[in-house]
């Protein structure tokens, strides 16, 4: 099976990590996929395990020369769609970095791309098997804490020196969509229920010349059956911590709460009556669960429809903190 990686500014190491021990797949080309973008250190790691593999400066060429199986688009992030529709207009499966659309007009026509295309597609939304959060996710679903009724969803990163395609709302396409998404993603997968409005603010106060960047943000989230959620975003965390982020989610329901902090997973219950800690499951990979639904032996946790429908839901936030109104969907 063979795979190519055109750009080297997402999480490309989802792609490496998934194909350890796999020797029936090669990655078989790499490229940039935006103007400016450097792909020479990404081209050296790849050369380690595939020294096959090819460098390419026109990621079109090598789509029409390669023919691969898979393609990881993982450009600037207002490039995503662009690169996405040349992979599905030619039949190629795809992985590609979330958001996988910085605007609507881009988000609607990937859609219509997807659906002419008979092809598999997801999005990196890889937190959903970081262990804390499968386990957390796991307890939700068997009905331990009862029916979901609210959301505390947290995303933290250290600011520390950003590229150039940071800098500018074009090419980054904001801060709710790239870092907000994993949150936003995390109480549509937790609690099952459509949205129904987000009211969102946003700023770029304090954020080091560091341009169109946003540094703070939040989101409220009305959804059906009257669950509610908020989402915190920052780039504020300070440059001393031990890690670069700080990833939480407090899901409260009808019969207990669920909350991930600090790399572990935390049940409270009418059963418990303390809070335990959840034992982490271990061995599953994005990339490695999207090679099994390619290879028709397995199912991956992000869908295409779960890709298109997180991304419209940082799009809406987005436009609501830069209008200041609620967006409804």
């Amino acid at each position: 099976m063979k795979i190519c990686i055109i750009g080297s500014t997402g999480h490309y190491n989802y792609v490496l990590e998934g194909l350890k021990g796999d020797h029936a797949a090669r990655i078989a080309g790499v490229t940039p996929g935006s103007k400016g973008e450097r792909v020479d250190s990404l081209y050296s790691i790849i050369k380690k395990d595939y020294p096959g593999a090819r460098l390419y400066d026109d990621y079109c060429r090598m789509l029409d020369e390669l023919n691969p199986d898979i393609a990881v688009v993982c450009c600037f992030f207002g490039d995503h769609a662009k690169v996405a529709s040349e992979v599905l207009k030619r039949g190629i499966h795809l992985f590609v970095e979330k958001p996988v659309a910085t605007t609507m007009e881009d988000l609607h026509m990937l859609k219509e791309m997807y659906d002419k295309s008979g092809v598999l597609l997801a999005a990196m939304l890889g937190l959903r098997y970081a262990p804390w959060f499968l386990a957390a996710w796991k307890t939700v679903k068997e009905g331990k804490i009862g029916q979901v009724r609210l959301m505390n969803a947290q995303k933290s990163y250290k600011l520390g020196n950003r590229g150039e395609h940071y800098k500018k709302r074009e090419t980054y396409g904001g801060t709710i969509p790239w870092v907000g998404s994993h949150a936003i993603d995390w109480i549509y997968w937790f609690s099952g229920k459509k949205f129904v409005s987000v009211y969102s603010s946003h700023t770029n106060h304090f954020n080091s010349e560091h341009g169109d960047l946003e540094v703070t943000a939040l989101c409220h989230f009305a959804m059906e059956d009257e669950v509610f959620a908020s989402v915190s975003i920052d780039y504020m965390r300070p440059a001393a911590a031990r890690e670069h982020g700080d990833d939480r989610i407090r899901v409260v329901g009808t019969k207990g709460i669920v909350e991930v902090r600090s790399s572990e997973a935390y049940l409270f219950s009418e059963d418990t009556g303390e809070n335990i800690s959840l034992s982490l499951p271990g061995g599953q990979s994005i990339f490695g669960d999207f090679l099994k639904e390619v290879r028709k032996e397995g199912k991956c946790l992000v869908s295409a429809e779960d890709s298109f429908y997180v991304t419209e839901a940082c799009i809406k936030a987005r436009m609501s903190a830069d209008e200041n109104r609620i967006v409804y969907f």
